[in-house]
């Protein structure tokens, strides 16, 4: 089933240069909810599917942006709870999430997916501002990114967990991130 154009969404990022994005009419308006229709399998030329757990909607947009001008297909979530709502029909590649969030923080987030057997697979990666420099990802996640972050390096990141999958398994009590 293709994917068809409903309309463009205009943003502006640092410096003041604008993006025109095509937003494909399958994801709605990003917004999880009552009616949204499953995801596809996939979409001929796009890269894989993204889900991204932010609660500012700046950081979403501007994550946004960045994988759609890299061919991913994108939807986007503002907590966690929403993210567990979005999981199922969307189907992603791989899951960005942020730490701190209202209703359902991001570790929380984490620890849900991987128990349940239908998302434990899908590698996840951290954006976040209390990510410790030099320190592993927590236990559950494939990789961080700290905040602030440079787009390139976070789009190469999610290609590489695309491309190389869920890294392995480290205890719980092994390693931690500050809240």
């Amino acid at each position: 089933m293709a994917a068809v154009l409903r309309h463009r969404e205009h943003y502006q990022l640092p410096g003041g240069v604008p993006y025109r994005v095509a937003r494909r009419g399958s994801l709605g308006n990003g917004r999880t909810g009552a009616g949204a229709r499953a995801y596809p399998g996939s979409v001929p030329g796009a890269s894989g599917r993204v889900l991204v757990v932010d609660d500012s909607q700046v950081i979403r947009q501007l994550i946004r942006v960045n994988l759609e001008l890299d061919g991913f297909e994108v939807m986007t979530a503002s907590d966690g709870a929403e993210c567990l709502e979005a999981v199922h029909r969307f189907r992603p590649h791989v899951i960005t999430l942020d730490v701190a969030m209202p209703r359902l923080d991001g570790l929380g987030t984490v620890s849900r997916l991987r128990v349940d057997p239908r998302t434990g697979h899908i590698p996840l990666m951290l954006v976040s501002a209390s990510a410790a420099p030099g320190e592993g990802p927590p236990a559950g996640v494939d990789a961080v990114v700290a905040k602030p972050f440079e787009p390139t390096a976070l789009v190469r990141e999610v290609r590489r967990l695309r491309d190389e999958g869920r890294g392995p398994t480290v205890p719980a009590s092994s390693r931690t991130l500050a809240r």
